[in-house]
């Protein structure tokens, strides 16, 4: 595997970091991580290493004021911030890997960013798998925070909240616990003007599941403290494309790809790749 890091602009001049993990020899496929609130693409290495020894090359960006892109942590001006951080990801992806499959993986904020993308323009994608997905949010964001992000948003956008996440709510392995919260691109604070567009957001994508049109493939932990698993169900039983599928990892929490299952999830990954392989997407 060869690791390399790089940078790219997005439409707005932002100067976003990228991770490509590269298998030995031409890749079969591309998968794009797509990564959730107050962290960064390199918490995403339980996927990399069995993507990549399988033949997959993996590129993982840090969205706009995460990790170690550029920006006012955890602060966005409006969401189209972070899809055309994606959008300009997937760009560079596709010059990069001509002519080879493209897949895109989102987690939790990832997810949301994932799903609200290919509901508006799912070309040049093969497919999607979406973890820890916000459909039904449960355990962020305190009514007072909401009410005062409402209000702040107007004038003073980049006011800074913490976000009130619970790090034990992430895996049930205490080294990853640990690890999230020694972690220096780790933050816990976001922009109250990232938290009225990210409500905003998850709704208008929960009430279109109509819109998702390729292949996809929802993970989520059955015990999600976070967002939870019974809100994915029913927008998983709503979505009429046919080339779908919900796996429920039993007493994984927020971040199966993080939890004691974390084999058996980059498995079932693996598995439902090679399908999408077999048997390219539907027009």
């Amino acid at each position: 595997m060869n690791h390399t890091t790089g940078t790219f602009q997005s439409p707005g001049g932002d100067e976003l970091v990228y991770q490509t993990w590269q298998p030995n020899g031409d890749p079969k496929a591309v998968m794009v991580i797509c990564h959730g609130v107050g962290e960064h693409s390199g918490r995403y290495m339980n996927l990399v290493h069995p993507l990549t020894e399988q033949g997959y090359a993996v590129v993982g960006y840090d969205h706009l004021g995460c990790g170690q892109s550029a920006g006012q942590r955890g602060h966005i001006n409006s969401w189209e911030d972070f899809r055309s951080g994606l959008r300009s990801c997937l760009g560079l992806v596709q010059t990069s890997y001509p002519n080879i499959p493209v897949f895109l993986y989102g987690h939790s904020m990832g997810a949301l960013i994932a799903l609200d993308f290919i509901q508006r323009s799912p070309q040049g994608l093969q497919g999607v798998i979406l973890s820890g997905t916000p459909i039904e949010p449960a355990g962020v964001g305190t009514p007072a925070l909401i009410l005062l992000s409402k209000v702040l948003s107007r004038v003073w956008p980049n006011f800074s909240v913490n976000l009130g996440l619970d790090p034990a709510a992430l895996s049930r392995d205490p080294k990853v616990v640990k690890s999230y919260q020694k972690d220096p691109l780790v933050q816990k604070n976001v922009a109250v003007r990232w938290g009225t567009e990210a409500m905003a957001v998850q709704s208008s994508t929960a009430a279109r599941p109509d819109l998702v049109r390729l292949p996809v493939l929802f993970v989520h932990g059955l015990a999600d403290p976070l967002n939870l698993a019974s809100g994915v169900q029913r927008f998983f039983e709503q979505i009429s494309f046919p080339d779908k599928q919900l796996l429920v990892y039993e007493g994984s929490l927020h971040e199966p790809h993080n939890d004691f299952e974390h084999e058996r999830v980059a498995q079932d990954l693996l598995d439902w790749l090679k399908g999408c392989l077999i048997q390219p997407a539907s027009s």
